[in-house]
């Protein structure tokens, strides 16, 4: 067996535990680590979240901050992790050239995180919540809030927040495309105005372009719930989904959505590409505990994408604001802002955009772009660096994943060296850092950054 992952199995027909490598088909599994004091953990109690495993809690975290001048970086590539192509047996991050990852590999430690649990396929919101600490199946965070908040939208408790997509229908109302040709922002940003003319009873509502074919909607009025499915269907052939209540509390605002979407559909008639629209991630402010107060940090955040920018706002992050879209403009930024932050959250996109357009290649060109950049990050000196994705997205499915996200951990004066040679999946499964929650990392950079107490006595 590796020194990565330990399992603790519960035998099934006695209730017992016992310590096993095959890890044999059982009801559970769980990672094998020492129970907390808290009691939070007990390997005989199956209704146990499979994130609670190795997560510390928040009300703990902060009662154990303490004062450093420490700085930890969270580089993040969106959808880092990949599956190995048929020729030679390399994912897109083992495929890249990146001599500056494998050197920090050499130095530090790999492992691997899971951003929701064994089988679960995250949202970009899900995932970074999970990265940021938080527990986003207790505290679920809709992608709407998060899209509206990253272009400078309020939301307040009781509004309703979406992510709209233009899209493309033919005669009969189908989807021919579902991003609109990715229409250009200078082309979308006016059709987004016309939607902002609408207006419905029952609430009033804001719009604002964020980024190519993407708009966020906010409606606000009394009485309205988020509970609203998706209207997009996830696929071409198809019309738009009708708005349905997921609660019988939320059969009113769908119909005041409806209603928004009809005069929308309206409106877009005549345009050549964005003809239709398709709402999404129907979401409130979930009023979650501000980030610098969780973790005692004070906590800046570099990203090109609104709805990143969203996400760090949502939770306390300071937002920099910077011109530019290259990892090596992200660095930069970091640099500028670096004596007013702690804890930077800079988040590159193009990986993750690539994965979902199939392009293996261009996946790894991706990745290689940050590697090339990051002697910049270097050259700052963080005491502590973690490079890892949100979610996997393997070019050849085209989508978010389940599996692993690979995981650097660089602080040279705590790490426990792995004598890896390269950063990527397999040697990352193997690390000693095991496969942990994505829930779990924060508490392991605040420790390396000497930022955390001893618990207990």
């Amino acid at each position: 067996m590796s020194c990565g992952t330990s399992w603790f199995v519960l035998d099934r027909f006695s209730g017992k535990s016992r310590a096993d490598p095959n890890r044999p088909p059982v009801t559970r599994l769980f990672p094998l680590v020492p129970p907390p004091q808290t009691g939070l953990y007990n390997p005989h109690d199956l209704s146990i979240p499979f994130s609670d495993a190795l997560m510390a809690p928040l009300q703990i975290l902060r009662d154990l901050h303490k004062a450093s001048s420490s700085k930890i970086v969270l580089l993040v590539l969106d959808g880092l992790g990949g599956l190995p192509r048929t020729s030679d047996g390399k994912t897109e991050l083992e495929a890249a050239k990146t001599p500056h990852m494998d050197q920090l590999a050499q130095q530090g430690s790999l492992g691997a995180i899971v951003p929701l649990g064994p089988g679960l396929t995250p949202g970009s919101g899900p995932a970074h919540l999970a990265l940021f600490g938080y527990d986003p199946i207790a505290q679920p965070v809709g992608r709407g809030v998060l899209e509206s908040i990253g272009v400078g939208l309020e939301v307040r408790r009781g509004d309703v927040a979406a992510r709209g997509n233009f899209c493309t229908v033919d005669a009969q109302g189908r989807i021919t495309d579902r991003r609109a040709g990715r229409i250009p922002g200078e082309m979308a940003a006016p059709i987004a105005e016309r939607l902002a003319t609408i207006r419905v009873d029952g609430a009033e509502t804001v719009v604002r372009h964020v980024r190519e074919h993407r708009f966020a909607v906010v409606f606000r009025g009394s009485g309205l719930h988020p509970a609203l499915a998706d209207t997009d269907p996830q696929a071409t052939g198809v019309a738009p989904l009708p708005v349905q209540a997921a609660d019988p509390a939320a059969e009113r605002t769908g119909r005041i959505v409806q209603a928004w979407i009809d005069q929308a559909f309206d409106l877009l008639r005549s345009e050549p590409l964005a003809n239709g629209l398709t709402l999404r991630g129907f979401s409130t402010d979930p009023a979650l505990d501000p980030f610098p107060e969780a973790f005692g940090v004070r906590a800046g955040c570099v990203a090109v994408y609104p709805m990143y920018r969203g996400v760090s706002a949502l939770v306390g992050m300071r937002v920099v604001d910077f011109d530019g879209e290259t990892p090596a403009e992200e660095f930069r930024a970091a640099a500028a802002a670096w004596d007013d932050f702690d804890f930077f959250f800079i988040h590159v996109k193009k990986p993750d955009s690539r994965g979902e357009d199939g392009d293996f290649e261009a996946k790894a060109l991706a990745i290689e772009e940050v590697d090339q950049a990051l002697p910049a990050l270097l050259d700052l000196k963080p005491d502590v660096l973690a490079i890892t994705g949100d979610h996997s997205t393997p070019s050849q499915m085209r989508s978010h994943s389940w599996h692993p996200v690979p995981l650097l951990l660089w602080a040279p004066a705590t790490a426990r060296v792995d004598h890896a040679h390269a950063f990527g999946e397999a040697a990352c499964a193997a690390g000693g850092l095991g496969t942990i929650p994505s829930a779990s990392l924060m508490p392991l950079l605040l420790a390396h950054a000497g930022r955390l107490e001893k618990y207990g006595a």
